[in-house]
C-alpha cells in the first residue's frame, strides 16, 4: 500500500465509515430497537400503488404525515403532497399545475364546471428506489437502502450538504429546519415493521394509496399488477421507483 493510498484510508476512517449508518441500524434493527422482534427483513420488500382515479385531492395524506412523523407545518416542507393536475381539451403538453400548500388543506374550487377540460390529482412521495441517486451521492453513508427496500436517512451522520436533494429526480427531499440535516418520506418504517400500514394509506378515505409487499406472494399487489397497466415516475431515470402508479396520465412529470 502505498503513503498516499494509506493516508487517505486513514483519514476517511477517521471521518466515518461510509457503511457506518447501515451497519448501526442492522445492529439495531437485530436487537429488536427499531422494530418487532419476530419481524424478518429477508421476508419482505416494500413500496406503493396509488391509484390516481381514486385520489380526491382532500389532503388528508398529507395531513397524517405530518402529525405522524413531526414534518414542520410552516409551507414548503413536506414528506408527501398532493398536486392537481388541469389539461384544456383533455390533452397538453402545459398541463396547469398547482399544488397550493402541498394540497394540505385540500383544493379550492378554480376551474369551471363543463369546460371541456380534465382535472385529477397526483399523491407524490419518496419513491424508495432500488437503484436511487441520493445513496450514490451521499458523501457518508448517511442515505441508505434497507434490505426490506426502504430509503433511509440516518441523521447522526447526515453532514446536510445538500447533493442527495440535488440528485433525487422526484424532489421529495429537503433539510429539516431544526436539525438542518435532511429530511424524507421513509415509508413510516416504524410502522411498517410492526405490521401497520404508512400514515398516509391510514388516513386515505378512498384507498387510492395502499402499501405493499412485493415479497408476499399473498399480497393483492401481485393480482392488481397482472390486471392494471401501472407506470412510474420519469422512467427514464431508471432509478428502480417502487411507488406504482395507475392510471397516470401521460402528461404528469
Amino acid at each position: 500500500m502505498t503513503s498516499d493510498r494509506r493516508d487517505f484510508l486513514l483519514t476517511a476512517g477517521k471521518l466515518l465509515l461510509v457503511t457506518g449508518p447501515a451497519a448501526a441500524f442492522l445492529e439495531a434493527a437485530e436487537s429488536g430497537k427499531e422494530m418487532e422482534p419476530k419481524y424478518r427483513m429477508a421476508d419482505h420488500y416494500w413500496g406503493m400503488i396509488i391509484d390516481i382515479k381514486k385520489c380526491i385531492g382532500c389532503g388528508n395524506c398529507v395531513r397524517a404525515d405530518k402529525s405522524e412523523n413531526n414534518v414542520p407545518l410552516e409551507p414548503f416542507y413536506f414528506r408527501t403532497w398532493v398536486e392537481r393536475y388541469h389539461i384544456e381539451g383533455g390533452w397538453s403538453e402545459h398541463p396547469d399545475v398547482d399544488s397550493p400548500n402541498g394540497g394540505y388543506d385540500g383544493f379550492p374550487e378554480k376551474y369551471p364546471a363543463g369546460d371541456g377540460a380534465k382535472s385529477f390529482f397526483v399523491p407524490k412521495l419518496c419513491n424508495q428506489c432500488a437503484h436511487s441517486p441520493c445513496t450514490q451521492v451521499c458523501p457518508v453513508g448517511a442515505t441508505f437502502e434497507t434490505p426490506d427496500g426502504a430509503v433511509l436517512v440516518d441523521k447522526s451522520y447526515c453532514l446536510g450538504c445538500r447533493y442527495c436533494i440535488q440528485a433525487c429526480p422526484y424532489g421529495c427531499r429537503y433539510i429539516h429546519p431544526a436539525s438542518e440535516t435532511v429530511d424524507k418520506c421513509n415509508l413510516c418504517y416504524h410502522r411498517i415493521t410492526k405490521g401497520l400500514t404508512t400514515a398516509c394509506c391510514e388516513a386515505c378515505p378512498t384507498g387510492a394509496r395502499q402499501l405493499v409487499d412485493l415479497k408476499d406472494p399473498k399480497d393483492p399487489v401481485h393480482e392488481f399488477l397482472r390486471t392494471h397497466t401501472v407506470q412510474v415516475l420519469k422512467p427514464h431515470m431508471a432509478t428502480g421507483s417502487k411507488m406504482y402508479y395507475a392510471n397516470l396520465d401521460g402528461t404528469v412529470r
